[in-house]
């Protein structure tokens, strides 16, 4: 770089951005290196300093072809961090103190020039708390203000927590998470909502087991899953608690429960509650707030029935991609991985019923769903397994020639078992090369209320595999295999 100029869209924030008082903020630009870059706001000046060993990450599916390690970036950012003067004189309504664009000045071969980031910053209130409540029924929260950042344990409907920050479209809520301010309804209050918590009770209905914990506040909810355990954190919510009514029930051994104290003013006390499972595998999960009471579901294993292996298993199989609009990967003759998909899933489902499950297929032709139309049908059936089949492609740079196999992918803990189980299965009884057991944030691997799979059963635009994927005799052997594989399964979860 040159010219006596900032790189276009480097100067922060590049969105409007709102902090705390006394919060760190930090500031970058993109300038030659020789440079010399500050920037000034509400009356402050800040000198910024080159930094020379700044690394870049690949693109999240750069693991898919084992090209993920960092790279060292030959762009250099000026960057700098401080706190801003906190003696600011908000009046009695006011909820935020505006304090302009930063102006970042250059100064490079006796020649200085100086720009406005595009974003602006503003303090929030110290005394006005800006309240969000969730109105979609899952909120959508993650660990940072992009849809780039991993997502949190989603946020039922009527969660109510303290807007502590903003950056762009994206409100930073005081539990951590964040989550897009269209998402919520924003309310100003004279107190953060916090919640205290005096007992818990437990009843069986239908195929679940409810836990109901009564609040006085939705607080916002993060859960955990292990092996034969799962975790749910109540945050803002100070215990106050004597009394659980838990009756002995073929799900769970035991709940236990612990405070979360913090050591610190600004944050908030949670509590933990862990449920020890009896059985091997857990089956399914979900929220929901009635009023304030957060009602928590687990649900109960299926009951098998002795008369045919999988009798009594309700299994959804989702035939990936559907219709002219969402073909998916092509082969080398152009032949769709939708049509190929939907082959495979009708002779998976005659399979299965031959072997006494209740089958649930999200479409028998070229429906055309988007993903959010497949996990919607998820939710509303609460089937006992998730299948979603599909047939793979790579991302750019792959090499298409001799890269093949077998892949599945997994995203809540309670789906893990049978992912590793079905992907072992599936490569050794068809003697398939394996492609990879992958964690994947993918809209059906996210429904909680079964084991969601996605498996990927082999890749089109590889010439040799797909000879394999579309020979008939090689799928009715797939399918077959892949039912038995679920039948072995099933004997291990018992």
């Amino acid at each position: 770089m040159d010219s006596v100029s900032f790189l276009k869209d480097s100067l922060a924030p590049v969105e409007n951005l709102a902090i705390r008082p006394g919060e760190l903020i930090c500031f970058s630009a993109i300038a030659p290196e020789k440079s010399t870059v500050s920037v000034e706001l509400a009356g402050q000046t800040m000198s910024l300093f080159p930094q020379y060993q700044s690394l870049e990450l690949p693109d999240n599916k750069a693991v898919l072809i084992e090209n993920n390690q960092p790279i060292k970036s030959d762009i250099v950012k000026h960057q700098g961090c401080g706190k801003i003067a906190e003696n600011w004189n908000f009046s009695e309504s006011q909820k935020t103190l505006d304090l302009g664009q930063p102006k970042y000045q250059l100064t490079l071969n006796n020649q200085t020039i100086t720009q406005l980031s595009t974003g602006k910053i503003s303090i929030l209130s110290p005394t006005k708390f800006e309240v969000a409540e969730v109105i979609v029924e899952e909120g959508v929260a993650r660990t940072g203000p992009s849809s780039d950042h991993s997502r949190l344990t989603p946020l039922p409907k009527g969660t109510r927590a303290t807007i502590i920050g903003r950056q762009g479209d994206y409100l930073r809520l005081d539990y951590g998470g964040w989550i897009k301010a269209d998402e919520t309804r924003i309310t100003t209050e004279s107190v953060p909502p916090n919640s205290l918590i005096r007992s818990a009770s437990s009843r069986q209905v239908g195929d679940w087991l409810e836990v109901s914990f009564p609040l006085q506040v939705a607080v916002p909810i993060t859960v955990k899953q292990d092996d034969q355990s799962l975790t749910l954190t109540l945050h803002n919510t100070t215990a106050k608690t004597d009394t659980i009514r838990f009756n002995d029930n073929p799900l769970i051994s035991r709940m236990d429960w612990q405070p979360i104290l913090s050591s610190q003013a600004e944050s908030q006390n949670a509590v933990q509650y862990i449920f020890h499972f009896k059985t091997k595998q857990q089956w399914g999960y979900k929220l929901r707030y009635d009023g304030t009471t957060l009602v928590l579901s687990l649900k109960n294993p299926p009951q098998l029935k002795s008369n045919l292996p999988l009798s009594g298993l309700k299994i959804l199989i989702d035939p990936g991609h559907g219709s002219k609009n969402d073909l998916g990967a092509k082969g080398l003759t152009g032949y769709p991985e939708k049509d190929v998909n939907l082959v495979v899933s009708k002779l998976l489902e005659a399979e299965l019923i031959k072997r006494g499950a209740s089958v649930f297929m999200t479409r028998q032709g070229d429906e055309d769903l988007y993903p959010q139309d497949r996990v919607k049908m998820i939710n509303q059936q609460e089937p006992d397994l998730s299948i979603s089949i599909h047939y793979n492609a790579l991302p750019d740079h792959g090499d298409a020639i001799n890269t093949k196999g077998i892949s599945v992918f997994w995203y809540n803990p309670q789906a893990h078992n049978l992912g590793v189980f079905l992907h072992e299965y599936l490569v050794k009884k068809l003697n398939r090369p394996s492609y990879g057991v992958f964690w994947n944030n993918l809209a059906l691997t996210r429904p909680t209320v079964a084991p969601s799979l996605l498996l990927e059963l082999g890749f089109m635009i590889n010439p040799e595999e797909f000879e394999w994927i579309v020979n008939p005799q090689e799928q009715q052997k797939l399918a077959k295999t892949l039912a038995d594989g679920i039948v072995e399964w099933t004997k291990i979860t018992q």
